[in-house]
């Protein structure tokens, strides 16, 4: 049978009635699609240290369903920033760069071990040092941390003001002079922000329970700055880390505890790197083992579900130790949320995310934190036990918008065993 070309090219669509109609059009098809893409612009970005994995995408779409921001309607994914990337959308200045929350749920599932973990902070690094665009609130974190050592903007001299507010002993290392057992890298914050301050007392007093000796840097510590490197900027990371590692060099102790997964996952991948290398342990970690030491004198009647965050789980391998503790709580009846574990969906807050609702709001249906708080409530718990500092003020925040108060009530971990202790 003839082929009318004309007929093909100008419906774009034609209906296969034989084998030599199928070819001819397949083949035509071919160059012209082929003729979209422009590899140059691959190349360039995938020349970029730590971005090269981007181009090993062959585009299952495995990712696509398990990224949190394409799950509300942020049409994103490793597979569909490749294509976009092949069709010669510059990543480095398209809004796509600054959406990624590092979550490493991709990662893993991907069968070519395309890493976002490495590829965004290091394009979003490139975007930084070329003096591109980068969002008006993330500017405004990296700012505040340069000037005033956290990302709160708040004072340095005031970083260790939680501690009067504790009724708890806690011991200030360049005032007892002695070393430690265990020196606790507080962070920003556990150490500024209402709730964290109420959840670091009552870790403290958890820790004076258990007999720990311990001591805090105070006013000498700085931001770990792990979220401020995945978020691009690099330079201040190193800074802050070296910092960091010259004022705990001062002091003699045998682990780090740490409240936040974002420092553990810095002092325990990325410090190593500058020569600061230690035993570093999440709070959880650290006290599940020691749980049935503490004398609780209430029963809570709670029904739990918990959140696993992605920088303790996925990033360090964390899931048994949180559960562990709420299982430990009288009266607390654990119920998992359908994405649990590794498959745990993300609050929105790693990778800079923390800083970016505003932006977000412009490219998203909804919160990730609100998707979050949605699953919680289905669940039937009434409490959403988190062990993240960035967690407690981000979905209570999204308790309130979805109208769920007076459903579910968020608390840190910390929190829950003190209530149990009465």
């Amino acid at each position: 049978m003839p082929v009318d070309k004309n007929q093909i090219i100008e419906k774009d669509k034609v209906v296969v009635e034989g084998i030599e109609l199928t070819a001819e059009w397949n083949r035509m098809f071919a160059q012209r699609t082929v003729s979209n893409y422009d590899d140059s612009l691959m190349d360039q970005l995938t020349s970029i240290e730590g971005a090269e994995s981007l181009g090993w995408c062959y585009q299952c779409g495995q990712c696509v369903p398990v990224c949190p921001v394409d799950a509300v309607g942020g049409d994103y994914g490793p597979r569909k920033i490749y294509r976009k990337v092949q069709q010669g959308i510059n990543l480095l200045e398209d809004p796509d760069l600054w959406k990624c929350t590092t979550c490493s749920n991709c990662l893993r599932v991907c069968p070519k071990t395309v890493n976002m973990v490495e590829i965004m902070p290091a394009l979003r690094g490139e975007a930084v040092m070329e003096g591109l665009d980068v969002p008006e609130e993330l500017q405004e974190a990296f700012e505040n941390t340069f000037e005033y050592g956290n990302p709160l903007g708040e004072s340095q001299r005031k970083r260790a003001d939680w501690v009067k507010e504790t009724g708890s002993n806690v011991p200030i290392m360049k005032e007892i002079k002695r070393p430690v057992d265990v020196l606790w890298f507080v962070e920003c914050y556990p150490s500024y922000h209402a709730r964290g301050k109420e959840a670091s007392a009552a870790l403290a007093r958890i820790l004076n329970a258990l007999g720990v000796d311990f001591g805090i840097l105070g006013t000498e510590e700085k931001c770990s700055c792990d979220s401020q490197r995945l978020a691009g900027e690099q330079g201040l990371f190193e800074e802050f880390a070296e910092a960091n590692i010259k004022t705990l060099g001062k002091y003699k102790f045998n682990k780090i505890l740490v409240t936040d997964p974002h420092a553990l996952n810095a002092l325990k991948k990325e410090y190593p790197k500058y020569g600061g290398e230690y035993e570093v342990v999440h709070y959880t970690t650290f006290l599940a083992p020691m749980i049935n030491q503490l004398e609780f004198k209430k029963t809570l009647n709670y029904k739990v579900t918990f959140h696993d965050p992605c920088y303790l789980g996925r990033h360090n391998g964390e899931y048994e130790a949180p559960r562990q503790i709420l299982q430990a709580l009288p009266g607390v009846e654990l119920i998992e949320m359908g994405r649990c574990r590794q498959d745990s969906y993300c609050c929105g807050g790693g990778g800079g995310g923390m800083w970016l609702d505003g932006f977000m709001a412009d490219h998203v249906q909804e919160r990730l934190s609100e998707n979050r708080v949605r699953e919680a409530v289905e669940t039937g718990a009434e409490v959403l036990a988190v062990c993240c500092p960035y967690e407690v003020s981000r979905f209570e925040d999204a308790v309130k918008s979805t109208g769920n108060e007076g459903k579910l009530i968020v608390r840190d971990i910390a929190e829950l065993i003190v209530e149990a202790m009465g």
